[in-house]
């Protein structure tokens, strides 16, 4: 049983501040997060409703699937060995991710870099309950009943079939997750594999009545250049050398926030070796794997229905078949249960329960996370979501940044634990805040998030792709200089 489903809570050390400690913060004890479930934090994450709307974005951007695979198979490979380290970290130090910001950010400046990520996991939230309840709505509206009142009732600025539809995404999510991190883990075990079949019968169903797989999309090079721009924002000539390094680079960066917050679930693995074996089948495999179904299940719907398609939902709700609108619908809302719980979920749960741990536990926080995203509903700010990929990047490049050189190259991988807890203790600073951190990381923000909305054009058309490496260079090498160290001898990894 995990500190979250514990009815008892565990007295605090001695040692430990009530202000900076509770169950659900405590370095993990009982780590049963084997490498399946690694593994399935991966399907969970990227099998969604808009993993597969970027992969098959990016596939327009790429020109044909062997040029798609080489950018998704080099950003993949980046991906596996940049969570590979913030996990290390977490299965050595046992805390999740605002936790071990405290070792760079300070004991109460770490809240900063965690409501940061909390913030950007409740927009993703909101964002992917809305694209589960819209593949419902996909499905619900081929019957007259439900047609007639998504079409004649409006509500908070979406129908009345929209609302009902979110709501009850929202609730199920809810209820899911109320029941702590060892619930998550049963989940996802579950939801992962299953939108994996669903995936793979989307393409062979499609690639079947296209009559033979297809590897690309039968338009001309201007006119799909103009289509991969609107889908992604990258302004690049298909099949280029250019796309495919922004393909790679627009990879890494979708997966930004979980470079920071990973250690939320690796900290539960019981050793490296677990950790590394789920990512390798997690990361650069199930990764290239889910890239090629959705490359080919966009190439094969545009031979079967004459234009491109980039939604599976919309995909799906042109089968004849109604059972297999109907398995396609409820599908997509498991994976998007999947990420939401992954993704979006346990780190705000955690985030927010840093800034006040004697009032806020791992519920509470998950509530402030989804009641925000309800709120967030009528104003649907996620409507133009694929382009604020690159705006998460820029976010957390420079937190990411300071964190891996603060851990890896100033301290070596070791990590004083219990003054992590301590308000007097080393991570103090000043006052609680490590100003050296701050300064590295927003200065490394004006050249990851500033310049390329409001610098030079070229600036923004050039590097807008690499804008999270940016931050993480710029972030990182000034805490390294300005932490006093001589030079980065010590080896990452």
């Amino acid at each position: 049983m995990t500190a979250t489903e514990s009815s008892t809570p565990t007295p605090i050390p001695a040692e430990y501040s009530p202000r900076l400690y509770n169950d659900d913060l405590a370095p993990a004890t009982e780590r049963k997060w084997g490498a399946f479930s690694i593994f399935n934090v991966w399907t969970s994450d990227v099998h969604s409703l808009y993993g597969y709307f970027l992969a098959a974005s990016l596939f327009l951007v790429a020109g044909n699937t062997w040029k798609f695979l080489v950018g998704i198979g080099v950003g993949s490979l980046v991906i596996f060995w940049f969570m590979t380290l913030i996990g290390k970290a977490g299965v050595r130090t046992g805390v999740p991710y605002p936790v071990l910001a405290r070792a760079s950010f300070g004991t109460f400046g770490a809240n900063v870099p965690a409501l940061v990520r909390a913030v950007v996991a409740t927009f993703w939230y909101g964002a992917q309950t809305s694209a589960a309840a819209g593949a419902i709505v996909a499905f619900l509206t081929r019957y007259s009943g439900p047609k007639h009142f998504h079409e004649s009732t409006h509500l908070l600025g979406h129908t009345g079939l929209e609302v009902v539809c979110f709501l009850g995404v929202w609730a199920a999510q809810l209820l899911i997750i109320s029941k702590g991190m060892e619930t998550v883990r049963r989940f996802q075990d579950f939801a992962g594999p299953a939108v994996w079949l669903m995936m793979l019968a989307l393409a062979i169903v499609l690639s079947v009545k296209a009559g033979a797989l297809s590897f690309s999309v039968d338009m001309p090079s201007a006119d799909l250049a103009t289509l991969a721009k609107s889908a992604t924002g990258l302004s690049v000539s298909p099949g280029s050398l250019a796309a495919i390094a922004a393909i790679a680079a627009t990879w890494v960066t979708y997966f930004a926030a979980l470079f920071l917050n990973f250690g939320d679930f690796a900290r539960f693995a019981p050793d490296e070796r677990t950790l590394r074996k789920g990512n390798v089948w997690g990361l650069p495999v199930n990764l290239i794997l889910f890239s090629l179904v959705a490359a080919l299940t966009t190439a094969a719907a545009s031979k079967v229905y004459g234009q491109v398609i980039l939604e599976p939902a919309q995909i799906s709700a042109k089968f004849d078949s109604v059972f297999l609108v109907l398995l396609a619908a409820l599908t997509f809302a498991v994976a998007t249960l999947g990420i939401n719980v992954v993704a979006n979920f346990v780190s705000p749960a955690f985030d927010f329960a840093n800034v006040a741990p004697k009032y806020i536990d791992f519920r509470r926080g998950g509530l402030i996370a989804a009641t925000v995203a309800l709120l967030l509903y009528p104003l649907h700010p996620w409507d133009n979501a694929p382009s604020f990929v690159n705006a998460i990047g820029s976010t957390m490049g420079p937190i990411f940044g300071v964190i891996v050189v603060d851990y890896y190259l100033l301290r070596k991988a070791q990590l004083n634990v219990p003054g992590l807890y301590d308000e007097a203790g080393e991570f103090r600073f000043q006052g609680g805040w490590n100003i050296r951190a701050f300064a590295a990381a927003a200065i490394g923000a004006v050249f990851s998030s500033i310049l390329p909305v409001y610098g030079p054009s070229g600036y923004g058309s050039t590097l807008g792709p690499y804008s999270w490496f940016i931050g993480v260079i710029v972030s990182g090498l000034l805490y390294f200089a300005a932490s006093g160290a001589k030079s980065p001898l010590a080896t990452i990894g």
